[in-house]
């Protein structure tokens, strides 16, 4: 488990310490005080995951065109 904060890390961190929690929690050989510690830092992780990913979805646009297919800004994503 890493000694960084939840709340700095990138969505490829959160994501990769996550993947070890869910692994270490599924071999079943953890006591279950640490595997309590283990489920509570994967749900920050899960939420972080969830927020950069929010984040991103925010940040995609749809390029616009003009009658001669030249770029003339940005939309947002529907539904976004």
């Amino acid at each position: 488990m890493s000694d960084k904060q939840v709340s700095e890390m990138s969505f490829e961190e959160a994501m990769a310490e996550l993947e070890r929690v869910v692994n270490q929690l599924e071999r079943g050989d953890v006591p279950l005080e640490d595997s309590i510690k283990l489920y509570e830092r994967g749900a920050a992780l899960n939420k972080r995951c969830e927020e950069k990913l929010k984040e991103a979805e925010e940040k995609v646009a749809a390029i616009t065109l003009d009658g001669n297919g030249n770029p003339t800004g940005t939309t947002p994503v529907e539904g976004m």
